[in-house]
């Protein structure tokens, strides 16, 4: 549908879907509102006195359900994104662009919250569209002017708590509660995104979708004949034709091109000339042509999720190889991605040799090497430690010691591993070292020892 403004002239193409219902919409509320409740809760749930996901990008820091990933910890982030687009791509593959339909935050926002307070406070599409064709009136103006401040709010919600996960919600807290001359950026960026997502969310919309989006585009090159999609099943459908009472009308197919299918969607398509980018696979034509097969007693599904083969040839569905082949790499990432996570220490270790130093001779039965070590904690705890050689004849003497790792932070120590010249049996042996913590070893760390060994030259 167009909407033209006073002088005749073509503006935005706006869309007025009419409000959708039937049993799949009913199953994507409370998809929806768990999501929802997931997505407001995260940031304000504490597991392990750390918020159960944070997304630090500022600080670099990235809490997921009570694990903390520090700097150091990047490549399992960027692996962990991989593992997150490899499972849109596979997911994709299989079941189309349902994850645009039913678990996108955008379509979720835009079709189970703003459109529905539209759909509350304006009407249905036909009510919407003569409301916006209408002069200013004392009806308009309360109407829009409700809405509008209705969507400000929801937007202030989602920036508040899309900040959170940003930059926590304890530090959040601190910016709504604290006078703004000390969190002037906070205040700006809480402001900020509120008037982006209430741009998104009145105005751009669906464009979101159809045009920033370069999801939708990819789905030309994943999808394959097996993908499940939502789709017309043209082989029935066609030849459309309006219902008629006389029986000596010609036969035609069971779509009769009532157009419910276009007046639901969304993003304004019509489903009925195949597989677009537009689709988000929202499902609201399903319902709707199902509810007019059900009137004209037509079989249900004349709109639904097939995949190309089953409307050309009437192949029963089966998952193609490439969907297995996605299959086998996302799952082979996932065991080196479980295994890294299971070898991860809480505590990480780095000793190296001073640079530019050899050993040293410690009388006439030692001998030392100097070293830098760096212990990181990974945690929200301190922990007092304990550094010590595997090695029980080992010796260490401290240049620079500490016994106190604070939380999320690091120390620096400096110290002369002094060993016997009577254990040394060759110039490069292993030094280990250990951290210890409650009698447990948390972090050990390997790096080289180099001395003469005894009888020599």
């Amino acid at each position: 549908m167009l909407q033209k403004n006073k002088t005749g002239s073509k503006g935005r193409d706006f869309i007025y879907p009419k409000q959708p219902s039937g049993r799949l919409y009913t199953c994507r509320k409370w998809v929806s509102y768990v999501l929802l409740l997931f997505l407001f809760s995260c940031p304000f749930l504490k597991l392990n006195g750390e918020q159960l996901v944070l997304l630090n990008f500022i600080e670099r820091k990235f809490v997921f359900f009570g694990l903390i990933f520090t700097p150091q910890d990047f490549y399992l982030f960027a692996l962990a994104m991989l593992i997150f687009i490899m499972f849109i791509v596979c997911f994709t593959v299989v079941l189309g662009r349902l994850w645009c339909g039913w678990a996108c935050p955008q379509t979720i926002f835009m079709e189970m919250v703003f459109r529905r307070i539209e759909y509350l406070i304006e009407g249905d599409a036909n009510k919407q569209k003569k409301l916006d064709q209408s002069d200013w009136n004392a009806e308009k103006i309360f109407k829009k002017t409700s809405k509008h401040f209705i969507f400000l709010l929801i937007s202030f919600a989602i920036a508040n708590t899309f900040l959170a996960y940003m930059i926590g919600s304890d530090v959040l807290l601190k910016i709504i509660t604290e006078p703004i001359k000390g969190h002037v950026s906070g205040f700006i960026s809480i402001w900020l995104f509120t008037f982006i997502f209430y741009g998104v969310f009145a105005y751009a919309r669906e464009v979101v979708c159809t045009v920033i989006c370069p999801y939708g585009r990819l789905q030309g090159v994943l999808l394959d004949n097996q993908s499940l999609v939502v789709a017309y099943d043209y082989t029935r459908g066609e030849p459309r034709g309006r219902l008629q009472k006389s029986a000596t009308t010609l036969k035609t197919g069971d779509c009769i091109d009532c157009g419910l299918c276009v007046q639901v969607c969304p993003t304004g398509i019509d489903i009925r000339k195949g597989t677009q980018l537009e689709c988000v696979n929202c499902t609201a034509c399903i319902d709707s042509c199902n509810e007019v097969m059900l009137k004209i007693n037509k079989p249900k599904n004349l709109i639904g999720f097939f995949n190309q083969d089953f409307i050309n040839e009437r192949k029963p569905y089966t998952i193609g190889l490439k969907s297995y082949g996605y299959a086998a790499v996302l799952f082979v990432v996932l065991l080196v991605f479980s295994s890294l996570i299971y070898k991860r220490e809480d505590i990480q270790t780095t000793v190296l040799r001073a640079s530019g130093t050899l050993y040293q001779s410690r009388g006439t039965d030692k001998t030392s090497n100097l070293y830098n070590a760096e212990l990181i904690n990974k945690t929200n705890k301190a922990v007092k430690f304990k550094f010590r050689s595997q090695n029980n004849g080992d010796e260490i003497d401290f240049i620079q010691k500490a016994d106190l790792l604070p939380k999320e932070g690091a120390v620096h120590l400096t110290f002369f591993l002094i060993r016997k010249n009577n254990t040394i049996k060759k110039y490069k042996t292993d030094a280990v070292f250990e951290i210890i913590a409650g009698g447990e070893v948390l972090s050990t760390a390997t790096t080289s020892f180099f001395a003469q060994p005894e009888g020599v030259e």
